[in-house]
């Protein structure tokens, strides 16, 4: 006798959709059609996740405006110039320009070594790297590596014009 292959499943959101699991080993036909009786049909699921998406969207336009604002404020605050670049890439730039400044601070000063005299100093470094991408690939950099960062980004070796400004 055959082991079954197909099931008619009545989900948790109550619709009731014919399932066929040949796909699976024959051991594992019956724990899985229970696994899908305690979910949402695939229907019931795209529309739960496409509802959430939007509320996901939502959460992130408002966190990212919040950030912006936040990065905006600091850099008046701290007299720093203007990111040059795409302007899709502007507004990135200076977000990711304030998390890796404001980490660093945190991790050379605060918690770290430095005087405000040796901030003083990197805090030059970062006013002349003007170009939005640069900001953009160091996102994911430590906060400590930003001196080693700037003074690569900043020798006289990568010849006579700066691409960083």
């Amino acid at each position: 006798m055959a082991i079954r292959t197909i099931w008619d499943i009545t989900h948790s959101c109550g619709h009731e959709v014919t399932h066929n699991l040949s796909d699976r080993a024959a051991d594992r036909r019956a724990g899985f059609a229970r696994w899908l009786e305690g979910r949402d049909c695939t229907d019931c699921w795209k529309a739960a996740r496409d509802s959430d998406t939007e509320s996901k969207e939502a959460w992130l336009a408002a966190k990212r405006a919040e950030e912006q604002q936040a990065a905006t404020e600091w850099a008046e605050q701290f007299e720093m110039p203007p990111l040059e670049g795409p302007e899709r890439a502007l507004k990135w730039g200076e977000r990711s320009r304030h998390q890796i400044v404001v980490t660093a601070y945190g991790a050379l000063v605060s918690e770290g070594t430095w005087d405000e005299g040796d901030w003083a100093v990197l805090e030059e470094k970062i006013r002349i790297v003007t170009r939005a991408g640069w900001w953009i690939d160091q996102r994911d950099a430590e906060g400590s590596d930003l001196p080693e960062l700037l003074d690569a980004a900043t020798s006289d070796d990568i010849g006579t014009e700066n691409p960083f400004r």
